[in-house]
């Protein structure tokens, strides 16, 4: 338990005993209420996010799909959850899934990961899980959100060990998140990469590509030739050029 005094701690393993709620939604509650146990479970109980999850049933659920042999939700476990889920392990809501779990490892999921990422959802079953795909799914439309989901799917997707996105997995995550916002240069940037670029995929050109979706149209009409794009979005532009894909105004 974090370094608390004695009396923080027995209001901590009280509220806990009470409430059901893990230690870190116990100290989240006792902080807001300036360590008032009554002020607390108000607070508490009012959260719709935290009161409605049950820590020992978060922890039936992780042990359901964890290793035998490990304290680790690996690739099998991750697959049994999207069976249970009803949903296809490549669908865009598991991205969403696991940004909410703040997971290191695509199809891995440590115990912190899991119970936190759950309770920070507000569910503590399979069932209430599903009930909330739909709203977790359009999470990816808010502009926001979506930003924060891209920028976290590049670490997720890449191989332990290795600071750059393998070409083919980039190019993967790229069509599943476009897919959602409807980016009509996808293809043509996913061809260009493939034909021009031919290698791994930097942290920086992963987030120069979603600076230049955000900023630049389609048609290239707002296109500055003399910006500070980097050398390969510019090149991109002159492939787009080159191919009849667009028309550059002068």
């Amino acid at each position: 338990m974090h370094k608390l005094g004695r009396g923080s701690r027995d209001k901590v393993q009280q509220f806990m005993a009470i409430t059901g709620a893990s230690e870190k939604v116990a100290l989240q509650a006792l902080k807001a209420s300036d360590w008032h146990l009554e002020g607390a479970f108000d607070y508490f109980y009012s959260q719709p996010q935290i009161s409605v999850t049950n820590s020992r049933q978060l922890e039936d659920l992780y042990n359901r799909y964890k290793e035998h042999d490990a304290d680790m939700i690996m690739v099998e476990g991750t697959s049994q959850l999207c069976n249970d889920l009803l949903v296809d392990p490549q669908d865009v809501v598991m991205l969403v899934i696991s940004w909410h779990m703040k997971a290191a490892t695509m199809c891995e999921f440590t115990r912190q990961e899991f119970i936190d990422g759950l309770q920070s959802i507000g569910v503590d079953s399979i069932e209430k899980l599903r009930e909330k795909l739909p709203s977790l799914r359009a999470e990816i439309k808010d502009d926001q959100k979506f930003c924060e989901i891209y920028n976290f799917a590049f670490a997720w997707a890449r191989e332990k060990g290795q600071k750059s996105l393998a070409l083919e997995t980039a190019i993967g995550m790229w069509r599943l998140l476009f897919a959602e916002r409807h980016w009509p240069l996808i293809d043509h940037w996913c061809q260009f990469v493939q034909v021009r670029h031919n290698k791994a995929i930097s942290r920086d050109t992963w987030s120069q590509l979603l600076e230049f979706v955000k900023t630049i149209d389609p048609q290239l009409s707002n296109y500055d030739e003399e910006g500070a794009w980097p050398y390969l979005i510019d090149e991109f532009v002159e492939y787009l050029t080159e191919n009849d894909c667009v028309q550059l105004k002068k």
